[in-house]
């Protein structure tokens, strides 16, 4: 459960905000003032702090600071009776989520709480990234030449903050690229936001991106921060920008060129401090030439280039790879399995169609599937090569119909990747992560194709 704790002399209004906050589903602890509050945070584990700003004995500037410094992680909102704007800026300088005004509006207070445990929720998966990295000495694993160019051209990307367009094949490992240069810049400790822009439709992207306010369209029911201000003195990461649609990207270069976003059915303009890193696996380039993106943005994001190889021109890496993958598995057998020298040469003489991903993917399966400890070169290969089983048709299976070869392009398509996607959804247990990672696409386009085409669990 959530816990919010609620620092204000006033009973009443510990009280009144408790029980609208508990109405929520929150757990609420309230203190009068801030030596209570320290010892609260010493004991429980507190997500969101709305703290008074005129306190007995400790004043709430001075308890907000010792907080941030002691509990970085708790977002703290600031209230007031007695507000102006300079002690706003002070208390948002300080490290306040928010400020609000007293008397305190409802819905504001739980919009807030909203929009707070997002960015909440971000740091912890933000935390859980940097924890993963730092238990890796090189977050980009690999010795050879290749690799080597991509890891200094990291190291130079990240000494400054110019964006970076990360260009290569699906797989290949474009968003560890991306993780890596903030991981060594001086905004790692502020978050990593990423988007998926093929992931997100196009009727949402502009919301997910610049967040939106109450009654902006049907359903936004309150106000939502996007995650350009998500991402505020981080990194934004813009994954496969070759499909953002032709709306979303005049506006994001329009947030490059200002430095501020708009909320949908909002007027207002806030200041956004981001790092953009973009990705893509097309040549945008010709995309370019062919009207799909607009030559300005590209221009804009293509001030550090980065090309990641695939797999196939730098094979000598697969062993530390392979390792790595191994070693970070949570499971006990994967620490044990070994490969001989003919299972090597068997890796590295492979294509990789699909990458470095596919050589994840690989491990997981030796792990699963190997009944041995010790690879062989006839085992690699069987397990690189070994098609999945298709089982005999029986009554849940779909079938296409007689007469596909008749359609027009299109409905024939359509048709096609329903059966398929439903297949692929149903032999990989109904699970939306396994099923994308036996395809090799992302868990985001996976689950869009099977609303697309209405395939739910049977």
């Amino acid at each position: 459960m959530k816990n919010i704790l609620i620092v204000d002399d006033e009973a009443n209004i510990r009280r009144t905000l408790g029980l609208v906050l508990e109405d929520e589903g929150y757990r609420t602890l309230g203190a009068e003032d801030a030596q209570i509050a320290f010892e609260i945070l010493a004991k429980e584990d507190i997500d969101i702090i709305f703290l008074d700003v005129l306190l007995p004995f400790i004043g709430g500037l001075e308890a907000l600071e010792k907080i941030r410094e002691n509990h970085p992680s708790v977002e703290i909102v600031m209230i007031s009776g007695h507000a102006n704007v300079d002690m706003a800026v002070r208390a948002v300088k300080l490290g306040a989520f928010d400020f609000l005004e007293k008397p305190l509006s409802l819905e504001k207070v739980l919009t807030v709480c909203r929009n707070a445990f997002s960015i909440h929720a971000l740091k912890e998966e933000n935390q859980a990234l940097k924890r993963n990295s730092d238990v890796q000495q090189e977050i980009i694993i690999g010795t050879s030449k290749r690799i080597e160019q991509v890891r200094n051209l990291v190291k130079q990307a990240a000494s400054c903050d110019s964006r970076v367009l990360i260009t290569g094949e699906s797989g290949a490992g474009k968003d560890v690229v991306a993780h890596a240069i903030h991981h060594y810049s001086e905004r790692k400790k502020a978050l990593f936001v990423e988007v998926n822009c093929a992931a997100i439709p196009d009727t949402l992207i502009e919301s997910e991106l610049f967040g939106y306010e109450k009654g902006a369209f049907t359903g936004a029911v309150s106000n939502r921060i996007g995650r350009f201000e998500m991402a505020d003195h981080g990194t934004l990461f813009l994954d496969e920008i070759g499909d953002m649609s032709p709306a979303a990207q005049a506006k994001v270069l329009r947030v490059i060129q200002e430095r501020k976003i708009t909320p949908l059915g909002g007027e207002r303009s806030i200041p956004v401090d981001v790092r953009i890193i973009a990705a893509t696996n097309k040549n945008l380039e010709e995309e370019c030439a062919a009207g799909r993106v607009r030559q300005d943005l590209f221009f804009r994001l293509n001030v550090i280039p980065i090309h990641i190889p695939p797999l196939r021109e730098h094979a000598d890496d697969i062993p530390a790879l392979l390792s790595c993958f191994l070693s970070t598995m949570n499971n006990v057998r994967a620490s044990f399995i070994t490969f001989d020298e003919d299972a090597i040469a068997t890796l590295l003489s492979y294509t990789w169609p699909g990458n470095v991903r596919e050589l994840r993917n690989f491990a997981e399966r030796v792990v699963a599937l190997s009944e041995h400890t010790h690879i062989t070169g006839k085992a690699a290969a069987d397990l690189l090569r070994k098609p999945t089983r298709i089982p005999a048709k029986t009554d849940d299976t779909g079938t296409l119909p007689a007469d596909i070869m008749t359609f027009p392009y299109n409905k024939a398509k359509a048709a096609f990747e329903k059966e398929y996607f439903s297949w692929q959804y149903r032999n990989n247990d109904y699970n939306i992560s396994k099923t994308a990672a036996a395809i090799g696409i992302y868990p985001g386009n996976l689950h869009a194709k099977l609303k697309k085409h209405g395939i739910a669990k049977n």
